[in-house]
């Protein structure tokens, strides 16, 4: 499957943009037959009118590729993400978004762009706007993300999911999550790649697959609810570059490699499906094409991944691109005890500190977290 890059044709410098200047994004064709349909965007009256004057969303944090499912398969972690706040300010000119501020947990929060062409929500909030026609009124956004930059937990997409969520629901909710989905894309191709397995759950929620890209469709895979799933994050003090580790991969595949991850990857959905915590943990770990090469570049990681499982974990894999690993247990208790015996591994095999934390799965995706209403 190809899968398309592009760069805009122009740089800006500005701190506020227009929804008009934002580069166009490549035709995308939405399957009716799975969760994404047909943009409404283009059926839409000339231009809502702002039903809120301000708007708090959050999204949250995603772990792609699950192993085997690189750059197809994704689902959204509870309890961390992003937040935004989204006003309609009289400083701003019409048809305009400027980025007010932006916090975060770490110091590598200082490095986000403040230009709304060169940031993951301001990208998106301009896209929303943009299907929208929003022309009238001028939009401040602040950024709280809560996630470390480039920690493999998805943290452009949900600063991406939260921005497109906020603009859509200040102007009274008129699109679908296709279209807010398209919206994030814009902003990950910008600035990490065309790929859609954290934009998407971070909209949706839940396991998402992305049966296609040209056109794009995605499935929603529902794990049973009464089933326990927990995941053990463990991110350690450790850079992993996205273009490093897509660098490693490689070019060609054998054709026994090929039909292992197919079946891996069949298995791995299969799972998620059936609630079968067993099924799902093994397919996790048995990535033969990127995990192998992307390994190497986390120190300790294959010790990592040992403790993890001698400890009682399901599966364990690398999340994302890195340097998060993930594993999986149906314990809280046991989950915890899992994220210690990583991060020991972490500090004496990759003699690197390293945090843990047991989440569960967010079934509920990008929502409103509070609005003030403009009457």
């Amino acid at each position: 499957m190809a899968i398309r890059h592009y760069q805009p044709p122009f740089a800006s410098t500005s701190s506020s943009i227009s929804s008009t200047d934002l580069f166009k994004p490549p035709k995308l064709h939405l399957s009716s037959s799975v969760r994404c349909n047909i943009s409404v965007a283009s059926k839409l009256e000339p231009e809502p009118h702002p039903v809120f004057t301000s708007v708090k969303s959050f999204a949250p944090a995603t772990v792609a590729n699950l192993g085997p499912g690189f750059d197809f398969l994704g689902c959204a972690i509870d309890g961390i993400g992003d937040y935004v706040t989204l006003t309609v300010d009289p400083q701003v000119q019409p048809g305009r978004l400027s980025i007010a501020e932006i916090n975060g947990v770490d110091k590598s929060s200082k490095r986000l762009s403040r230009n709304p062409l060169w940031n993951c929500a301001g990208i998106a909030a301009i896209s929303v706007m943009k299907m929208l026609k929003i022309r009238s009124v001028g939009l401040s956004l602040s950024i709280n993300t809560c996630l470390p930059l480039r920690g493999g937990l998805g943290s452009s997409a949900a600063s991406a999911a939260a921005a497109a969520v906020a603009v859509n629901e200040i102007f009274g909710g008129k699109l679908q999550d296709s279209d807010l989905i398209l919206a994030g894309l814009e902003a990950e191709a910008k600035l990490s790649g065309y790929h859609a397995d954290n934009i998407a759950p971070a909209i949706m929620g839940g396991f998402v697959l992305i049966r296609s890209y040209d056109p794009l469709e995605l499935i929603s895979l529902k794990f049973p609810p009464e089933k326990n799933l927990f995941f053990v994050l463990v991110n350690p003090e450790f850079q992993a570059q996205t273009k490093k580790m897509r660098a490693v991969l490689p070019t060609e595949i054998t054709m026994s490699d090929h039909v292992w991850n197919c079946s891996q990857a069949a298995a791995l959905v299969a799972g998620v499906l059936q609630g079968d915590l067993v099924g799902f943990g093994k397919a996790l770990s048995s990535d033969r094409i990127v995990e192998p090469r992307r390994a190497p570049l986390l120190p300790g990681m294959e010790d990592v991944k040992k403790a993890a499982m001698e400890a009682g974990a399901y599966g364990c894999t690398i999340s994302g691109s890195g340097p998060t690993v993930v594993a999986v247990t149906d314990d809280e208790d046991r989950g915890r005890e899992i994220g210690e015996k990583m991060v020991e591994a972490f500090v004496e095999k990759g003699k690197l500190k390293a945090l843990a934390m047991v989440k569960k799965l967010d079934r509920v995706g990008a929502r409103v977290i509070s609005r003030i209403s403009s009457q």
